[in-house]
């Protein structure tokens, strides 16, 4: 048996990112890049204007004001995407829609509240100096700037970036297609009828979402029965995965035969049993370069395992350099104990108030209580040496999604 630390470098060592595949913008969000992406033009291309206006010569707004108003010939229209036809001179100006480009001459933009049209004249309220409005050319981005890196995480700005440099397609790393294979007799399918002494088989349906949730793609293999032609059988079919993940099989009951097949396939087993509950009975090997994970039949344990060991597996093959839940230290708010010698991963709930983390387990902690995973939102972590954690003590606590991050109402409106 080896510590969770042990098992996670084990792991983490013999994984490399997959190779990189052409995807187009609409299926790149969420992806890591895997190119540099340099600009091949100015962002903007040309000087344009910031406002509805005027362009003008600034230094014929030198003392305008409400009271003293300066009246210029307007010269020409100039909406977005139409190249100025007219060079602006002392005493003119033209009338300047947003994102249009500043006509020869012009050296700055008067919003349109600061005029009065009049004609073929336009009034000037107010003073503007020099630049006031103007967005220069390459002022977003230059020619030949890096605007991305490969190993960034394409967020819905990096898209917009993209399409803003006519990138329509790039690389990314690919997403590592995960096989799930459920072991066991006692298991039927989840529209089958579920006679004595059967279960159905929430296991494979938890770890495909797992799977998903974290960018990688499940291969559903159904479930085998617990003989070595049957098992042989799936893990074969598994083996067009780059990932293979079976769910139970890995204790040492008399049909645990998992481990066994592995080996038969030419699995090199690492480890099967790792110091942490629930999870224990763990197993790792690789079939050429292909990682293998035998994970715990019991609900909670198998979604723990995945959660501590095939979710960072499964970053790390799609070039992500973050591999890890956040943890944050929170108050716990009940006494609560633990074996020694075992890492202990607790189902909690945590919220945030005044300013600090507070934490509770959700109930019962039995590792076929699922139940008590719906209801949690975190891991409380207790370390393999520490027997029990009163309350009010402050604690290690993995969260397992989102919740924390979002609120019902703005939080700067609370400021």
């Amino acid at each position: 048996m080896i510590s969770v630390d042990e098992a996670i470098n084990t792991i983490l060592e013999s994984i490399n990112p997959l190779s990189l595949e052409k995807v187009n913008l609409f299926e790149a969000l969420g992806r890591v890049l895997g190119e540099d992406i340099i600009s091949g033009r100015d962002i903007p291309p040309g000087d344009n204007s910031a406002m509805d206006g005027y362009a003008l010569r600034a230094a014929d707004t030198l003392f305008a004001s409400r009271k003293n108003p300066i009246t210029l010939r307007v010269i020409e229209d100039i909406p977005a995407g139409r190249m100025p036809k007219k060079k602006v001179k002392t005493g003119e100006a033209s009338r300047i829609m947003t994102g249009a480009l500043i006509p020869e001459g012009a050296d700055a933009v008067l919003r349109v509240e600061d005029t009065e049209s009049a004609g073929k004249t336009v009034r000037i309220f107010a003073a503007v100096e020099a630049g006031k409005d103007v967005r220069l050319a390459g002022e977003d981005v230059k020619k030949g700037e890096r605007v991305l890196s490969r190993g960034d995480i394409i967020r819905p700005a990096e898209i917009g970036m993209m399409a803003s440099l006519s990138r329509s397609f790039i690389y990314a790393f690919q997403k590592p297609v995960a096989a799930i294979l459920a072991t066991g007799d006692e298991l039927v399918d989840v529209d089958e009828p579920v006679p004595p002494g059967k279960i159905v088989t929430s296991n494979s349906y938890a770890l495909a979402a797992q799977i998903m949730e974290c960018g990688g793609i499940p291969l559903q293999l159904g479930i085998a029965k617990d003989n070595r032609e049957d098992l042989a059988a799936k893990f074969q079919a598994a083996l067009r995965a780059d990932v293979i993940i079976s769910s139970g099989g890995v204790s040492v009951g008399d049909y645990d035969l998992v481990k066994d097949v592995m080996k038969e396939l030419g699995s090199k087993m690492q480890f099967w049993k790792v110091a942490m509950r629930p999870g224990r009975p763990l197993a790792y090997g690789t079939i050429g370069e292909k990682p293998l994970f035998g994970l715990p039949g019991n609900p909670v344990s198998s979604m723990v395992s995945f959660e501590q060991f095939v979710r960072p597996t499964l970053l790390k093959m799609m070039g992500h350099r973050n591999l890890f839940r956040k943890s944050v230290q929170a108050i716990l708010m009940e006494n609560i104990s633990k074996q020694s010698g075992f890492r202990a991963f607790l189902r909690a709930q945590v919220i945030f108030e005044n300013g600090r983390y507070k934490v509770a387990t959700t109930g019962e902690q039995g590792s076929g209580m699922l139940k008590s995973m719906v209801r949690a939102n975190s891991l409380i972590i207790l370390p393999e040496e520490l027997t029990r954690a009163g309350k009010g003590d402050t604690v290690t606590v993995q969260l397992l999604d989102h919740s924390l991050d979002t609120s019902p109402t703005p939080d700067y409106l609370h400021r």
